[in-house]
């Protein structure tokens, strides 16, 4: 599907609101990764912070490969949590777009390999 052929939806108020709040707090793990994709850094793929896909806001989006990329700190390891994300990631998943997620501990350790991986999945669709 073509960035022109896809549907645009409004984005409520509120949910805009809230992107723009996560946006100024994201965290060290955000942050680093935000600094490898942001300007078309990442072989020229435009991404998005804190947006709001679907009925959700995801870490960071990539509209051309509909590619969401979560990052998840600790607290994704708390089973009550971890089936919040599985839920989420198939409810997206379901819609058409792709799910990755990268633990705080993957991005601040081993950048190389978390950009190895969405160059990777950036070559597929």
């Amino acid at each position: 599907m073509s960035n022109k052929s896809q549907r645009r939806w409004r984005t409520s108020v509120p949910k805009q609101i809230c992107a723009r709040q996560l946006r100024q707090t994201q965290t060290l793990a955000e942050s680093q990764l935000w600094e490898q994709l942001r300007g078309r850094r990442l072989d020229g793929w435009k991404f998005r912070r804190q947006h709001p896909v679907d009925r959700f806001i995801v870490d960071f989006y990539c509209a051309e490969q509909r590619l969401v990329v979560e990052v998840d700190g600790s607290i994704h390891a708390e089973a009550e949590q971890a089936a919040y994300d599985l839920e989420r990631s198939a409810i997206l998943q379901a819609a058409g777009y792709r799910v990755i997620r990268f633990s705080n501990e993957q991005i601040c350790s081993e950048m190389p390999v978390v950009l190895q991986t969405l160059r990777a999945a950036l070559g597929r669709q």
